[in-house]
């Protein structure tokens, strides 16, 4: 294992620094870098100064170059970087497995974008282990320690702490960071110190990761249930996000001990996606060109605020406020009353200059999503052109609107050409010292936050104990704890729990070919959603219903799709119906009109799809269901849904002799449940409807309009419904919050 090459000088009552190549110099007998190589102390490296003067002088000291750098977030990083993945890039010109490198080493873009475009905010995705993302840390570190003014890097990182994406077992031992239930299970809880439980997890974790800035909580509202990222919320109720987004920033950003909160424990938290990325038309996602328009017919804006301005923005905690924002790509339909503009957030002077910077005085990082700048690509149906509203504009006059918006960084951009292009636009039109006063706020707001978690001081890590401290013990166990209080429990008739040890039939599943998350064509999935091996540790496997004594049965939301591009070659719009039901639905409820319309790509604006018939790509898993059901006969059939989306289940209800729902556990959590090792304790964080024409009546942006669906036995799937063995819950959460 390679020693770590960092020296630690440490003060008594202060930071500890860590240097490779800076000089270290020692005033009042104590030790500060010497970042800026002059041999005197300066003001930014001075740590007995407060934040905001450190950041002040540095800034006032960069280039336009070097404040350009610090507005760039680069593109997804995959470290080790391997053939045929996403994202590729090269090792002294060779792909990985011919470089010789080590796997932690820098790829030659990594080190053209961190030396020539002066980027300092990474985004990692894929980190093959805690180690290695340790040592990569390190070398970043290091390199950019070398470089001018030697500003550190701050990594960041979507949501990895999700157990849907880990493997079918609890396991702990350093391997992997601790697996948690996705924001929608974390509310199902309705347990505030699950989820501060959860944010301290991620915290420490990332920390030892290299990690310092979480692009999380995604606090939108989730009031429209055909959204794909519905699961990835806090639920539907307002209040209720807001106080877990507070929380949830709370314990991410606080180190304990600190005055104002911020230290070496710190990961700051950029909230999402404002002003609310919920309510997108009949479901569909701004990711695509398709799905571009969030809409308000239910003139519900303020409630999709709440969660930022009664939540993220006013901390219970000493860091007070979140300490970035993420606008989402969506144009919000009619918000702006003051210039009447329908274009993509970031590019609306409404929404964030007026009413995020004006009216609710937030002074923290605005950065965009993910590549809005890029021009439109010629199809509509694609993974990219997020240029809302823009698309006559050039690269670089985008990013000055943006810039004169109040925005301070741009997701997914590497290269500082367009930013210096819209500088000089910029000067033009508003004068050099005015631009560059501008410029030099984003350069304050963007070096806080690195001041904030310590990194100056020291960035480093050591390998060995960030090894110990990823996926330790309590931590996992924590996460599965989670996991197990998360799962909802809607319907049990004298099924569960199956005590003994009894023979289980477990069916696999079949999912259609379709479209992925990058539009790209995914074929026929095959799933065993649990292994034999698991399956046995709880009961004993039978190959056949006939042989079982109970089924379990494992399916989850319908899958799909809310645009066809045989559709549009069939002389249609492309836009079809996102459909909650297994069955194919025809959406003969649905608007005549789209609310929203419009594309340079179209000839048309009404986007609705009445009369259309939508399908789903896993249909089967209501065959499965029922197929079970007519195969056992009068023994047990006990169904798992995997909830991404609140699930239409009137189809399937009656063949059910129990009911159980997961926003995103590890098989293992359900067989413990099952077995009754665990009781289920979760209530609905939402709405399940009753039927699509109950959703197409209700409003996109308003929370609990739709009519829930009532069972066999009387029960309504609403808002904090679930039951335990006893029968349907009634304790003090369920009043909490009312409606």
């Amino acid at each position: 294992m390679q020693e770590n090459k960092h020296k630690l000088y440490q003060n008594p009552n202060g930071p500890e620094i860590g240097t490779v190549s800076a000089k270290v110099l020692e005033v009042d007998g104590l030790y500060f870098k010497d970042l800026a190589g002059t041999g005197e102390l300066l003001p930014y490296e001075d740590w007995r100064l407060d934040d905001e003067t450190r950041a002040k002088d540095l800034a006032g000291r960069l280039s336009i170059e070097e404040i350009a750098g610090l507005m760039l977030y680069s593109p997804h990083q995959m470290v080790p970087t391997m053939p045929g993945g996403p994202f590729q890039a090269t090792y002294d010109g060779k792909p990985f497995p011919e470089s010789g490198k080590e796997k932690w080493e820098l790829t030659d873009q990594q080190r053209h974008f961190l030396d020539k475009d002066h980027v300092r905010h990474v985004l990692a995705m894929k980190l093959e282990s805690g180690e290695i993302a340790a040592r990569w840390s390190n070398k970043l570190q290091e390199f950019t320690e070398g470089l001018p003014w030697g500003i550190p890097v701050n990594i960041s990182s979507d949501p990895r702490h999700g157990a849907s994406k880990a493997g079918a077992e609890f396991k702990s031992g350093a391997d992997d960071v601790s697996k948690w239930p996705e924001g929608m299970g974390i509310a199902a809880t309705f347990d505030p110190d699950t989820c501060r439980k959860f944010g301290e997890a991620i915290s420490t974790e990332y920390r030892a990761l290299g990690i310092t800035t979480a692009l999380s909580p995604q606090v939108d509202l989730a009031t429209e249930p055909r959204w794909m990222r519905f699961e990835d919320t806090f639920g539907t109720h307002p209040d209720m996000v807001a106080e877990l987004g507070k929380i949830y920033c709370d314990s991410l950003q606080t180190t304990s001990g600190e005055p104002d909160g911020w230290g070496k424990n710190s990961v700051c938290a950029m909230a999402k996606h404002w002003p609310g990325g919920g309510p997108c038309e009949a479901g569909r996602d701004a990711h695509y060109p398709f799905g571009k328009f969030a809409v308000y017919p239910g003139d519900n804006a303020a409630d999709h605020r709440k969660p930022f301005t009664e939540g993220v923005f006013k901390l219970d905690g000493p860091t007070g406020c979140a300490s970035a924002v993420m606008p989402y790509y969506t144009v919000s339909w009619g918000l702006d009353k003051q210039d009447g503009k329908n274009v993509g957030n970031s590019y609306s002077r409404y929404l964030v200059h007026d009413l995020l910077r004006g009216t609710y005085q937030y002074d923290g990082i605005v950065c965009t999503d993910w590549g809005i700048t890029a021009d439109p690509l010629p199809t509509i149906d694609s993974f990219s052109s997020r240029c809302y509203g823009v698309e006559d504009l050039t690269v670089a006059q985008r990013h000055l609107l943006a810039i004169e918006n109040g925005v301070d960084q741009f997701g997914g951009n590497s290269e500082i050409g367009p930013i210096l292009e819209a500088y000089k636009i910029g000067c033009q039109r508003h004068g050099e010292e005015a631009m560059r006063a501008r410029m030099e706020q984003s350069a304050v707001r963007l070096l806080k936050n690195i001041f904030r978690c310590g990194l100056f001081e020291n960035p480093y890590l050591d390998p060995q104990e960030s090894t110990r401290v990823i996926g330790k013990e309590e931590l996992c166990q924590a996460g599965y704890e989670a996991q197990l209080r998360s799962v909802v429990m809607v319907k049990n008739q004298q099924a569960l729990p199956v005590q003994g040890r009894k023979k289980a039939y477990i069916p696999g599943r079949t999912i259609q070919a379709r479209k992925g998350f990058f539009r790209q064509p995914m074929p026929e999935q095959t799933v065993q959603p649990v292994t034999k091996e698991l399956a046995e540790k709880y009961f004993d496997w039978a190959e056949r219903p006939e042989d079982a004594d109970f089924a379990l049965v494992f399916i989850e939301s319908p899958l799909s799709d809310g645009y066809s591009a045989e559709d549009l070659a069939q002389g249609g719009n492309g836009y079809m119906p996102i459909s909650l039901q297994y069955r194919p639905y025809r959406a003969d409820a649905a608007r005549e009109e789209s609310i929203a319309g419009g594309d340079f790509r179209e000839d048309f604006t009404n986007r609705g799809y009445k009369g259309k018939t939508g399908t789903a790509a896993n249909e089967s898993d209501l065959d499965l269901v029922l197929d079970t059901k007519k195969a056992m006969g009068d023994k047990p059939v006990i169904v798992c849904l995997r909830m991404h989306n609140p699930t239409v289940v009137s189809e399937l209800e009656s063949s059910a002799d129990a009911i159980l729902v997961d926003f995103g556990v590890q098989a293992q959590a359900i067989l413990d449940l099952v077995s009754g090792k665990a009781e289920p304790s979760a209530l609905l964080p939402v709405q399940m409807p009753a039927s699509m024409e109950a959703v197409e009546k209700h409003c996109e942006d308003v929370p609990f309009d739709i009519e829930p669906y009532v069972d066999d036995c009387g029960h309504a799937y609403d808002f904090a419904f679930g039951m335990d063995w006893s029968g349907v819950i009634n304790d003090s959460r369920v009043q909490r919050f009312k409606k």
